[in-house]
């Protein structure tokens, strides 16, 4: 294998682990808290997702209904979910079979207030993302999710499970105050970045709401109205490719910089 060969391998290899230990996304969370009972503790995190709309710096209290065992959400309910009480109904679902957007979307059409979603496997909470593709007859159906909606941990999501199941009624508060980190008159938000510009609908959305909230963005700012941080993730070029073309065409200042 000639030297050449060997850098076209070595590089894009470089790059996508760079990419992988950079890129790392934050995960945006509420909190959940039990009011009526002290098995299970009070409080909880819940990820929240990245559509809809949350009650950012408010809170909301309902009482949990499940959807049912092997009731995904997948399809639609053709019908509504009533709780023991005068509460707004919080639909619990359990992950699975189809993606969390379509959940989501079955709940709000059911007439819910909220939906939680309980993870199938036990791991870290993760940001509940939206397809690339549209997974519905209504391609614009994701934009009008109007409603809250968060994942919640397995074992959680087992212990609502079971209370429910003994026909005791659990009143939840989802609490998304913690959500700002910064509670004052001035908004601060972050813009993540990199070169890879083609990537499917998630690119070009991301193009296109640079392009529109570009004049927005700057009246803002100007006012003291927002705070906006940019990020760009870059990578170092490794000093034995510095004479790659790669590294030549898409490096500055020896490689330190690459894009």
């Amino acid at each position: 294998m000639s030297p050449s060969s060997k850098t076209g391998i070595v590089l894009p290899l470089f790059l996508a682990l760079t990419m992988m230990v950079n890129g790392r996304f934050y995960v945006e969370k509420s909190s959940v808290t039990v009011l009526n009972s002290w098995e299970m503790g009070a409080k909880h995190d819940a990820a929240i997702a990245d559509f809809g709309i949350p009650n950012h710096g408010g809170f909301m209290i309902g009482s949990v209904v499940y959807a049912g065992q092997d009731a995904y959400g997948c399809n639609s309910f053709n019908k509504t979910f009533k709780p023991k009480s005068f509460y707004p109904t919080i639909l619990l679902i359990d992950r699975g079979v189809c993606n969390f957007v379509l959940k989501i979307w079955n709940g709000q059409e059911s007439g819910v207030a909220a939906v939680l979603i309980a993870d199938d496997i036990v791991e870290t909470l993760i940001a509940m993302d939206s397809p690339e593709e549209s997974v519905h007859k209504d391609p614009d159906f994701i934009d009008k999710i109007n409603i809250p909606s968060a994942l919640i941990t397995r074992s959680f999501g087992d212990n609502l499970k079971k209370a429910l199941k003994r026909g005791e009624e659990v009143i939840l508060k989802i609490d998304w105050s913690e959500s700002i980190p910064n509670p004052d008159e001035r908004v601060e938000y972050e813009l993540w970045a990199n070169t890879n510009d083609e990537c499917g609908v998630h690119c070009n959305e991301q193009m296109d709401f640079i392009k529109s909230f570009k004049g927005t963005a700057q009246i803002l700012e100007k006012g003291g109205h927002a705070l906006f941080t940019p990020h760009y993730i870059s990578w170092v070029c490794p000093k034995e490719l510095l004479l790659s073309r790669q590294c030549k065409t898409q490096c500055i200042n020896q490689g330190r910089y690459c894009a």
